[in-house]
């Protein structure tokens, strides 16, 4: 009797909660119960892929600091001074800057503006486009002077298989670098992709927002490597 009575509490209770299922009606968005607030898939895959590639840059930080023990710091300084510090510091600034620009080009993304709203002088109303524009003459700037960087340096004998220092220089950096211009390239799909979409969507924004957590990753091993590399002699 007591399980009866239970059964038709939950029977009566239930019907009071979804009147439609008791009318024989189907049942309206405002009664169904809201769905559990997921994290996007893509920007956890990317989290995770961004995970392994820090472990592929550990790496290579290991093998630096590993070659300079074993070289002394003696002979590792007169490669380091070779290197033009203030030109570096420069493109180092250049390619932090460009993280600021490409978060603002997020912001317009979540806000679901694609390009600009006013004059190309009124940054506040500029789009994702813009703003990714921007970031990516940025980024490419960084990499036009990496490739300046090294041909100096090529010029002043310091090579890939000159000395110890040279060939974890040219690993590191190289390695970065093609990691900022598979960041360029990335960048470029997002806004032929945006260019060729009928309307902004959740789509297009989530797009830009995991391709923004590269970038910022890129940047943030950059900082790493530039003080590794130019400042710790």
């Amino acid at each position: 009797m007591r399980v009866t009575a239970r059964i038709s509490g939950l029977l009566a209770s239930s019907y009071h909660y979804w009147p439609e299922i008791g009318n024989n009606r189907p049942m309206s968005s405002a009664t169904i119960s809201p769905r559990l607030n997921r994290p996007n898939i893509v920007a956890v895959g990317t989290i995770v892929w961004l995970s392994s590639e820090l472990m592929f840059f550990a790496a290579l930080f290991a093998m630096y600091f590993t070659s300079r023990s074993v070289q002394g710091p003696a002979k590792w300084a007169d490669s380091v001074s070779l290197l033009n510090i203030p030109f570096s510091a420069v493109n180092t600034t250049v390619l932090v800057l460009s993280s600021v620009t490409c978060q603002f080009g997020v912001f317009a993304a979540e806000r679901f503006q694609n390009s600009r709203t006013g004059s190309i002088f009124q940054l506040s109303k500029w789009g994702m486009r813009e703003w990714f524009a921007l970031t990516f003459a940025m980024g490419a700037f960084f990499i036009g002077g990496q490739v300046f960087e090294y041909t100096e340096l090529v010029h002043k004998g310091l090579t890939i298989s000159s000395v110890a220092y040279g060939s974890v220089f040219y690993l590191a950096t190289g390695f970065h670098g093609l990691h900022v211009t598979g960041g360029l390239i990335a960048f470029l799909v997002v806004m032929v992709r945006v260019s060729k979409a009928r309307r902004f969507g959740h789509s297009q924004a989530t797009t830009a927002i995991v391709v923004s957590y590269y970038w910022h990753f890129v940047d943030i091993v950059w900082i790493a490597l530039f003080s590794a590399i130019y400042l710790v002699q």
